[in-house]
């Protein structure tokens, strides 16, 4: 669905009155004169609907800012070659999370909070070295070189942070990960890995927690995986394509 402003052209017709009828001898009558015609503009588009998620537009411009953020985000959460298609799931994904956090607004993250990590991220982030972003100065300049200002990245920057809290409250803090599933990825994934690298592994004891922290992550993925699949079946998500128009 595109959102287009335009402008209809319209004609301007004089019409005589009645007295002037009267006066006009009875011969054949002129013909009218052409309503002036106003030049038609063409429509300008402003931004295209890419997905409906209950009634929430995700736009075009949201595909793009997504696509910016994600050199802010650290350690690589958003690495290898961007894929439009994956970022619109992310957006998907993170509307509807979003969705069911507010319904829970005593959980929503604070501006403080929000600027407060975003102080920390500064020296996450491996571009920053070079803006100085140690600085006002130069955090600002590394903001503007992504297309945002602080106040924008505040509001992206609590949105995320409202979706991984979410996300730990409601999945991982039930997730138990035992010692004998550490050791059997140990002997089933990792071994093999090193042994094709012909490494010597490192002991069990050393990381444990690492493998532990593996294991978490995949039982929360299976776990927000199979609810957001729940809630797309239960609500309404339409994906749009060029040239179609709102259901």
């Amino acid at each position: 669905m595109m959102l287009v402003v335009s402008c209809a052209a319209s004609g301007l017709v004089h019409a005589q009155s009645t007295a002037q009828r009267n006066s006009v001898p009875k011969t054949a009558p002129e013909p009218k004169a052409a309503a002036p015609q106003l030049p038609v503009v063409q429509g300008t588009q402003l931004d295209r609907v890419d997905v409906i998620v209950n009634g929430d537009l995700i736009l075009d411009s949201d595909v793009d800012q997504e696509k910016r953020f994600a050199a802010l985000l650290p350690y690589g959460e958003a690495s290898g070659v961007y894929s439009r298609d994956s970022a619109i799931e992310r957006l998907i994904n993170r509307d509807l999370i979003l969705q069911q956090s507010r319904l829970q607004p005593e959980n929503a993250v604070s501006s403080e909070d929000a600027t407060k990590d975003l102080d920390a991220l500064r020296k996450a982030i491996p571009t920053c070295k070079e803006f100085h972003c140690e600085t006002e100065a130069g955090w600002n300049h590394f903001l503007a070189s992504q297309g945002f200002d602080e106040k924008s990245i505040i509001i992206l920057w609590k949105e995320r942070m409202e979706v991984l809290e979410f996300i730990e409250q409601r999945f991982r803090m039930g997730i138990k990960i035992d010692l004998a599933q550490i050791k059997k990825y140990y002997t089933d994934t990792m071994l093999p890995l090193y042994a094709e690298q012909h490494v010597a592994p490192p002991p069990l004891e050393s990381i444990s927690s690492r493998i532990q922290e593996v294991l978490l992550q995949q039982q929360v993925s299976k776990l927000l995986d199979d609810w957001l699949k729940s809630l797309r079946a239960q609500g309404s998500v339409v994906v749009m394509h060029p040239g179609e128009g709102a259901p």
